[in-house]
């Protein structure tokens, strides 16, 4: 029993005429005579009695009739929701916290002006959380800055990017046009949550080189993070693509980190295994524009030395 043989049979107790029912079909009659004798076989009864060249519905008949139709009509709803659904991108994305401060306005914005049927989704975590969910395949995409552990996974570095050490105006070390090892273990730290890929690069820096600090808020959000460097001294290491205002305004003083260990760059992940669709080759080739904010570096003259 198939969806075709039942779209046959209701056409034929529609019209109660073979004939007229092939015709509108666009089937040979002894096409439409045969599925009824397919149904009738398959479920042991007759569908329709055969008076004087007329066909009249049996019981059997009118039971099938009212589930038959409950049945193709839901076929058809499904029908028509795949074919439309398909015609429909989806774009599931992930973005580190640096990511989405600093890049996913205007990502967005640029997919709904350039792929307006593509039909979005976004989530902000830090690395390792996005790494696993693209994993389990719930997410498509992601953006991050961190580090990569699954071989299974892409990465396309597309963004340059710099953490920096940053610390407010009025800071003890604001004065300073130079700071080592001795400065960063005096002062307390804010600090990014653990699998952050900016908590993971710095924190990596400093065991490499010895340096013990003191961690005393952690905060998952660049708004908490600048509020402890603000207003309670804390120093951080933070990406100069979050503090562009604050350096703008003069409340905030960064160092930049001689060696360049800090330069990093915002990486397109995805799985190898993934079909690229037309929104992510989209959000390569937009990532590939964003450029970084190399006049705020340049401007500055203060400097860490490790």
């Amino acid at each position: 029993m198939t969806i075709r043989l039942l779209k046959i049979f209701i056409k034929v107790a529609e019209t109660q005429n073979m004939t007229t029912a092939a015709s509108q079909l666009y089937l040979a009659q002894s096409t439409v005579s045969q599925a009824i004798r397919e149904l009738e076989e398959h479920y042991g009864a007759a569908l329709f009695s055969r008076l004087s060249k007329r066909l009249y519905i049996t019981e059997a008949g009118k039971h099938l009739l009212y589930y038959a139709k409950s049945v193709v009509s839901k076929f058809d709803q499904l029908e028509y929701s795949m074919r439309k659904d398909c015609q429909v991108e989806h774009l599931r994305l992930g973005t580190t916290i640096t990511v989405a401060s600093s890049l996913l306005p205007s990502i967005l914005n640029q997919l709904k002006i350039h792929r307006p049927h593509t039909e979005w989704f976004s989530l902000t975590a830090n690395t390792a959380k996005i790494e696993q969910k693209i994993l389990k395949n719930e997410l498509d995409v992601g953006i991050v800055e961190g580090e990569i552990k699954s071989p299974d996974l892409i990465r396309l570095p597309l963004v340059h990017d710099r953490l920096v050490l940053a610390c407010a105006a009025g800071h003890p070390l604001a004065a300073k046009h130079e700071i080592g090892a001795a400065d960063l273990e005096k002062y307390p730290f804010v600090m990014r949550e653990k699998g952050s890929g900016t908590r993971e690069l710095f924190l990596n820096t400093l065991k490499q080189k010895g340096i013990s600090i003191q961690i005393k808020v952690e905060a998952p959000f660049p708004e908490a993070m600048r509020n402890a460097i603000l207003y309670n001294d804390c120093l951080a290491a933070i990406s100069i693509r979050l503090l562009e205002n604050e350096i703008k305004a003069g409340t905030v003083k960064i160092f930049l980190n001689r060696s360049g260990a800090w330069d990093r760059t915002f990486k397109l992940v995805y799985h190898k295994d993934a079909f690229l669709t037309e929104s992510i080759s989209f959000l390569t080739d937009l990532l590939k524009k964003y450029k970084s904010p190399n006049k705020l570096e340049i401007a500055n003259d203060r400097f860490l030395t490790l």
